[in-house]
C-alpha cells in the first residue's frame, strides 16, 4: 500500500502507520509512552500484553519514542526488520483486537 502524507489542522498523517510498538513492550507495558502522548493515541488496555498506537490519532510528534524505558517504539520507516510484523498488528488491533491478541500471545511464547 502507497502511504499518503496529509496534512489536518496542521498536524502530518498518514493512510499508514506514523509509529509502531514492538515486541519489547509484550508483558512490559511501561505506559510512559501513554502519559506523555499529547493526543492520547496509545492503547493500554488492561487484557492486552503490550501497547498500540492508533494511525488515525497519533501526530507524528515522537514523544512516546523517547519515553519508552525498552526501546519499544519506532517510527514506522525504522522499524527493525526482525519487528516488521508490529507495524501491522498495530494497525489491525483496532479494527480486529482479538486476532491480533492471539497473535501477540503465539509471538510471547
Amino acid at each position: 500500500m502507497q502511504k499518503i502524507a496529509c496534512n489536518f489542522f496542521g498536524f502530518r498523517y498518514c493512510n499508514g502507520m506514523t509509529y509502531v510498538i514492538t515486541e519489547a513492550c509484550i508483558d512490559v507495558m511501561d505506559q510512559s509512552c501513554v502519559e506523555v502522548c499529547p493526543v492520547d493515541c496509545i492503547i493500554a488496555a488492561d487484557h492486552d500484553r503490550m501497547c498500540f498506537v492508533h494511525p488515525l490519532d497519533c501526530i507524528d510528534c515522537a514523544a512516546c519514542e523517547s519515553a519508552c524505558p525498552v526501546g519499544a517504539i519506532f517510527v514506522e520507516s525504522e522499524v527493525p526488520r526482525e519487528s516488521a510484523e508490529f507495524t501491522g498488528l498495530n494497525a489491525q488491533y483496532f479494527s480486529e483486537p482479538e486476532t491480533v491478541r492471539a497473535r501477540v500471545d503465539a509471538l510471547a511464547e
